[in-house]
């Protein structure tokens, strides 16, 4: 099959990492692929490994997610048997390719908990099928945009960083697909990089991974950390960039938490982090399915989340995870407490972490869901 992954610029957040995963795994099935984004570059314009074609509309970046010239004009001219519509900008766009090419199947995809734009909602009743990460988004489109059932599919995320039991330990994992070379193994220490950021083998560190947008809502986790006690040795890992981090950064300040809150900025590979780090912590407004809980189970750790859109089927509640009312500070406090003060609590924890990630996302056989209802949607056609 000719595919065309369609996405507006490759930052570095969980669906352009699914984007090129998915993009590479197609192509490493061989079939023809193209992974066509409207600006140029991008931080993860380097993990698009060959076969794939890697194109953009933007002669020059712009920096305008919305624009894509030509992209009709590509488009027809490429002629897919399928296109891929990844993220809000390019989804805007899957209708219009739609009606332009009747005989390929446009797919679109919902994979953000946030209310969808008009253009975006329209766009959906005119494509020929829509993928969506989670139950929970499938439903919304059924429920809140009367998107027929029968033209939903339901593809949970694909592990980006799956872990192994020897980089779990210190070791190093396998390259994936893209890594230019394996990472040396005094990259992957656990204990090296704590080190780095000042945490003893005792610190319990806390880690959030998400872009720094007003929907992923760091300035809560930085707030519940002033309740957390002052007499306990822990550090709160923020990792990612964006808009909010400058606000987040001088509330750090002002809460006089400089010296336990830790700004990491963009990881390419946050493996490393997940294997020092000791409990994965995210209160976020607005999500779908979020790759940072999956990422962190596979690696052995336990979650608290605000139950927000698909986020309690990341874990099970209640085993590996516990998921919090949006806001119940006293409730997510309550949770955390016992992950901070019992290592053993934690580490039992681990093993059904690891295995739920696993079983549930692995990207074994994951580019193959969406290769075989390519397959019946083609065939239907």
């Amino acid at each position: 099959m000719k595919i065309l992954v369609l996405q507006d610029y490759l930052r570095s957040g969980g669906t352009e990492r699914q984007s090129v995963l998915l993009a590479n795994a197609f192509a490493g099935a061989g079939h023809a692929v193209t992974l066509l984004t409207f600006r140029p570059s991008g931080p993860l314009a380097g993990t698009v490994a060959a076969p794939v074609a890697r194109r953009s509309l933007q002669p020059f970046d712009t920096r305008l997610d919305w624009f894509a010239p030509g992209l009709a004009r590509f488009a027809t001219r490429f002629h897919p048997d399928i296109i891929i519509c990844m993220g809000r900008m390019a989804n805007c766009r899957a209708g219009g390719l739609q009606r332009i090419l009747p005989a390929t199947a446009v797919i679109g995809t919902m994979r953000t908990g946030k209310k969808l734009p008009a253009l975006f909602r329209r766009s959906l009743l005119n494509v020929r099928h829509i993928v969506a990460n989670s139950h929970e988004a499938a439903r919304v489109l059924a429920d809140n945009y009367a998107i027929p059932a029968a033209k939903i599919s339901v593809i949970h995320n694909s592990l980006v960083f799956p872990s192994d039991s020897a980089s779990d330990v210190g070791g190093v994992p396998p390259p994936r697909i893209g890594d230019a070379t394996p990472p040396s193994r005094s990259e992957y220490s656990r204990e090296t990089l704590r080190a780095t950021h000042a945490a003893t083998p005792s610190t319990t560190v806390l880690l959030c991974v998400a872009m720094f947008r007003p929907e992923k809502n760091q300035r809560a986790l930085i707030s519940l950390a002033t309740l957390l006690p002052r007499d306990a040795d822990w550090q709160l890992w923020l990792v990612g960039e964006g808009e909010t981090r400058p606000a987040c950064t001088a509330l750090a300040r002002q809460l006089g938490l400089a010296d336990r809150v830790k700004f990491l900025g963009f990881q390419s590979d946050p493996a490393p982090l997940y294997r020092a780090a000791d409990v994965a912590v995210l209160t976020s407004q607005s999500e779908s399915l979020p790759n940072f809980l999956i990422e962190a189970q596979a690696h052995g750790l336990p979650v608290v989340a605000f139950a927000v859109g698909g986020v309690r089927e990341c874990f099970r509640p209640g085993e590996t995870g516990w998921a919090i009312a949006p806001g119940d500070d006293a409730a997510f406090l309550a949770a955390l407490a016992p992950l901070l003060a019992h290592p053993g609590r934690r580490a039992a924890l681990a093993a059904p972490a690891r295995d739920f990630a696993h079983n549930a996302f692995s990207p074994d056989g994951h580019a193959q869901h969406y290769l075989d209802l390519f397959a019946r949607l083609t065939k239907r056609a």
